[in-house]
């Protein structure tokens, strides 16, 4: 018998995990009520989803009767639980509160590939899936990136391991799951609207490092400072990627080094984590950046250490094309190219892009809704890249005292203006890249919806 049959389950928030939650729990016997601050009509296509199941709703608000009779509350990653009235008295008066990723973990057979940090989770979550599959070996690739985790345990689990990408929101309640592998991709200001400081930030994604143990393999990027004094906090097997080679670092590192790292004059990655030296050369690799190396080489290490084989790391490198809405290119127009990087939310995904690009002048689009970020550090990268700089959203102003003096600057009131001056102002080789360096909620519902109007508008030009 399931130990939810009969069980009276709050689900705060008709996202698609909350969603996922539901149907598992309703499978289970559950008598299952979600809570929503929106309205009905707000959220027709949720209800279209779930159909005729027995659930109980609450729109427009959340009521204090149904926080405190429910014998389980399931909150979803958008809501704050620190600052949510409801959900603190719930937890005061003795109620289990967790997440989806909590009760998904808790029922799930395969060993968990859990991938965290400020920027890459969903490139680094991707390949290690496709390094699996390239070995045959099927398996679950979402969480944050997509499919939540429990739909894959309610599915039936018909993979050999779950490639699960986890957001800090994600992680502020998890406290039981053990990964076989955390991947830390790196650690940069973002979300300081939710957590007020960069040591709530590390300390909610420091949660997976806490629940890893001695036979967990923590993947490290040697090359963020925090991450550094990551390897000090943890029980876990640490393996480290690095764009530096171990010889040049030297020391201890260099004789005990345990992972992969990149040789620039070669153009391979060298990897050390079997009991042999392994080589992957990068002649054919298709993602533009620095950025995307170290995501390769954080993926490798995990499918490595985990079984996948070295030819097929091999070809998945040969083969992957890329995520949509990370540095994607859109179309060349009258010798002006087109990027889309609308997943770029944050400072570090900015500075990234940037550097990715090498010679030709850039025509950068940026700004959507604050996180609380300081735009400051990206002013030496904006006077050395950067011709052109087009503001839009609610943090043009703030983007504009920071950075108008390091470029020619045009603050626009609509995207559409935005994408259009782009493209009159350029010139033959020039880049219009789209990295706003902020949210999408000032006019989208998400980055994939703000990336794929800007492919739109570029289309139509």
């Amino acid at each position: 018998m399931s130990k939810y049959k009969g069980k009276k389950v709050l689900i705060v928030g008709c996202g698609t995990s909350g969603t996922a939650v539901a149907k598992y729990l309703v499978k289970q016997g559950a008598r299952v009520m979600i809570t929503d601050t929106k309205q009905r009509t707000e959220l027709s296509e949720v209800l279209k989803e779930i159909g005729d199941m027995k659930i109980e709703f609450e729109f427009g608000g959340h009521q204090e009767r149904s926080f405190l009779g429910a014998e389980l509350i399931i909150v979803s990653p958008g809501i704050n639980t620190v600052n949510h009235q409801l959900v603190q008295a719930a937890k005061a008066k003795g109620t289990p509160v967790t997440s989806e990723i909590e009760l998904a973990v808790s029922e799930l057979e395969q060993p968990l590939i859990a991938i965290t940090g400020t920027n890459g989770k969903s490139t680094v979550t991707m390949m290690a899936g496709e390094m699996f599959k390239s070995d045959n070996k099927p398996c679950f690739v979402g969480g944050n990136l997509g499919t939540p985790l429990i739909e894959y345990v309610n599915a039936g689990q018909p993979g050999q391991v779950a490639v699960t990408e986890l957001s800090s929101y994600q992680l502020e309640l998890t406290d039981k799951m053990v990964p076989a592998v955390a991947i830390f991709t790196n650690i940069d200001q973002d979300h300081l609207d939710r957590y007020g400081s960069m040591e709530n930030y590390i300390a909610a994604k420091k949660r997976l490092l806490r629940v890893c143990d001695r036979n967990s393999w923590v993947v490290l990027n040697y090359d963020d400072p925090v991450l550094q004094g990551f390897a000090n906090e943890t029980v876990g097997k640490v393996v480290w990627f690095t764009m530096k080679n171990p010889m040049q670092v030297g020391g201890e590192f260099a004789e005990k080094f345990f992972g992969a790292y990149y040789d620039s004059a070669k153009n391979v990655i060298v990897a050390k984590v079997t009991g042999k030296e392994e080589v992957y050369t990068l002649d054919q690799f298709k993602l533009f950046g620095e950025h995307n190396k170290q995501n390769l080489m954080a993926s490798l290490c995990a499918a490595r250490v985990m079984g996948v084989s070295q030819q097929a790391i091999q070809n998945m490198i040969i083969s992957y094309k890329g995520l949509a809405h990370r540095l994607e290119f859109v179309r060349k127009k009258d010798g002006v190219y087109f990027f889309n990087d609308s997943k770029a939310t944050n400072i570090q995904s900015v500075q990234a892009a940037l550097t990715s690009y090498k010679r030709s002048p850039i025509i950068l689009i940026a700004g959507g809704k604050d996180k609380n970020m300081e735009f400051a550090p990206l002013g030496p990268l904006v006077k050395q890249k950067v011709k052109l700089l087009i503001l839009v959203g609610e943090a043009k102003e703030k983007i504009n005292r920071s950075l108008g003096d390091f470029a020619e600057t045009y603050l626009v009131g609509t995207f559409e203006e935005a994408v259009l001056m782009s493209f009159q102002k350029s010139r033959n080789g020039d880049i219009i890249l789209l990295s706003p360096g902020c949210s999408s909620q000032d006019m989208f519902r998400d980055f994939e919806e703000r990336g794929d109007y800007f492919k739109k508008l570029v289309n139509q030009l």
